[in-house]
């Protein structure tokens, strides 16, 4: 064990020191990594035809999607590292290295010239920016969540710890919101050819602001002493299994879910055969009711607990996924399109709200970060990344536009199951206390079942 005798004057007990521009400087940091990862899915159609043309438009759907895929392979190992460093030297360390590296990555999707230009080292350079786009999100999310369940009191974790997922959707919502206003503005031609790239200069040109806002938060991260003066060792993490799993399903069966609502844009413009502008529309009306029902289902959680708010969102997505799809495939008329594909969203951030937050309670602070980004990573990695991919592959290879929608429910099964065994961890319900306030986990799983 080593020895401490000091602590760095920057760092602020959790749950203490709350202010507006803190949780605003995490927000928009996360916000715009996110931006920048998945405005990739929006545009999927135009960066095939710009560095994987072919002769067939399906074929080059499938390796632009495919190529979204590989951003997700470094996803594991950028938490690993970055995830870990956040437990090492602190939360926003491992904050700043990640939000550097997805602007690199973003630049260079950005400025790449078209394969019609460079030939082969155009699709090079666009997988190279994917997986440092991949390594650099992969580390985020661990320090960004813990930061945000260390600062919050311990009556608001929930809602503060559902801001991570919806800094997310609001990202997305800003990318539809700026792909419609695309659409609008140019020709087919015009978006066809450079416009897409807009969209990734913006998050390119904002990275400075977030630069700034992350630089000045202090640091949450405090060494765990004990009354000796000694740092403590690092937890045993085989108690923890249990509810490691229990989140890692559930974050795939949300994750599938997420990605399917993400592509509908590409969905409506090839299988709907939708005009652009409505298609990209479906997108803000995704993001922006997904994004609320994180918020209510974070708030909720505060006063009801994580595990029956988990139970109802998956159970009332899983119910809803089949005649979504079924509506929208027969009945495209613009409201009821909307509407349907609206409710679905909210259903889904219902479930999604608290996962994260369940997990970082349970994870004692020495190795929060690392433990949060890793699982996070793999479910995403494994599932999210090959989303789009699968799901385009099924509807060409069933012809059924209902693919997508027995995919999901398939995962929702398997989501509904974990959330039938995840523990509960919100404070003043959980047996024993939330491990946030450092107590050992072993005790999680010696509460009653469901």
């Amino acid at each position: 064990m080593k020895r401490t005798d000091t602590m760095s004057a920057t760092n602020i007990l959790p749950g203490t020191t709350v202010s507006a521009g803190r949780v605003l400087a995490v927000c928009v940091g996360n916000g715009l990594e996110f931006y920048d990862f998945l405005a990739y899915t929006l545009f999927a159609v135009y960066i095939g035809r710009a560095f994987f043309p072919t002769r067939s438009g399906s074929l080059s759907l499938l390796l632009s999607v495919a190529t979204f895929g590989i951003g997700f392979v470094t996803r594991p190992l950028g938490a690993l590292i970055i995830g870990r460093l956040g437990d090492r030297v602190g939360r926003r360390p491992a904050m700043l290295l990640s939000f550097l590296m997805m602007g690199a990555g973003t630049l260079t999707l950005a400025v790449t010239p078209r394969y019609a230009s460079i030939g082969l080292a155009a699709p090079a350079l666009i997988i190279l920016s994917r997986l440092v786009q991949g390594f650099a999100l992969g580390g985020d999310v661990g320090p960004t969540t813990a930061y945000m369940v260390e600062m919050a009191p311990p009556t608001r974790r929930g809602l503060y710890g559902s801001l991570q997922f919806t800094t997310q959707q609001v990202a997305t919502l800003a990318v539809a919101v700026l792909g419609v206003a695309l659409t609008r503005a140019l020709s087919p031609a015009a978006l066809s050819d450079w416009g897409w790239r807009v969209a990734f200069l913006f998050g390119v040109m904002i990275v400075l602001l977030g630069l700034r806002l992350r630089s000045s938060l202090p640091e949450t991260l405090q060494p765990q002493v004990s009354r000796a003066g000694v740092v403590a060792e690092s937890p045993r993490l085989r108690p923890l299994v249990p509810v490691i799993a229990c989140v890692a399903l559930l974050l795939a069966s949300g994750t599938i879910g997420v990605y399917i609502l993400n592509d509908l844009t590409t969905y409506a413009l090839t299988t709907l055969h939708i005009a652009p502008t409505r298609a990209f529309l479906i997108s803000v009306v995704t993001s922006l009711s997904q994004a609320l029902g994180y918020l209510l289902s974070g708030w909720l959680s505060d006063r009801a607990g994580r595990r029956p708010l988990i139970r109802a969102g998956v159970l009332l997505t899983a119910l809803l996924v089949l005649p979504t799809f079924v509506l929208i495939g027969h009945h495209p008329a613009a409201l009821l399109l909307y509407s349907a594909v609206g409710l679905l969203a909210a259903c889904s951030g219902v479930m999604g709200g608290p996962i994260l937050v369940a997990l970082t309670e349970a994870v004692p602070p020495a190795v929060r970060s690392g433990v949060v980004a890793l699982t996070y990573a793999v479910a995403i990695a494994v599932f999210g990344g090959s989303t789009q991919f699968v799901i385009t592959w099924l509807i060409q290879r069933t012809g059924s536009p209902l693919a997508p929608a027995w995919y999901w429910t398939v995962a929702l099964l398997a989501g509904l199951a974990a959330a039938l065994y995840i523990p509960e961890t919100a404070p003043g319900r959980a047996r024993p206390a939330a491990a946030v306030s450092g107590e050992t986990p072993e005790a999680f799983w010696q509460q009653p079942g469901p």
